[in-house]
């Protein structure tokens, strides 16, 4: 098979969507309404898909890992945001260091769980 891939954009749901809307942006990711229950949010380059439609044992096995450059700054940003004061259930989990580098954690509102990572640079 021979193709030259563009982009991934992974779709997901969201139990209460306006709400999730305001998370993502306030995360700084940009929004683009397609409909009034599905939006595009990107970032550099990168994106995935939200939509009004939540299964709980589809979004509770939902996991997405965005690489960042620096983790320790992506999380200092993260803390700074408030974002568990703002939405009761979004989740923090402090930067875990691993065999191939290091990550952070976030439950969004709907409970997808994200993973913010930096891969250690080869010497």
């Amino acid at each position: 098979m021979e193709h030259k891939a563009i982009s991934i954009r992974p779709f997901i749901g969201a139990e209460n969507f306006q709400l999730s809307r305001s998370f993502y942006r306030d995360l700084g990711f940009q929004e683009s309404v397609i409909s009034h229950d599905f939006s595009y949010f990107y970032t550099e380059g990168v994106g995935f898909y939200l939509q009004g439609h939540y299964v709980k044992d589809w979004v509770d096995n939902t996991m997405l890992f965005l690489e960042v450059d620096n983790v320790e700054r992506y999380w200092n940003e993260l803390l700074a945001l408030d974002l568990t004061s703002k939405y009761k259930t979004v989740k923090l989990s402090p930067i875990r260091n691993q065999e191939w580098g290091r990550e952070c954690f976030v439950h969004d509102p709907s409970g997808i769980l994200w993973h913010f990572g930096e891969f250690f640079k080869e010497k």
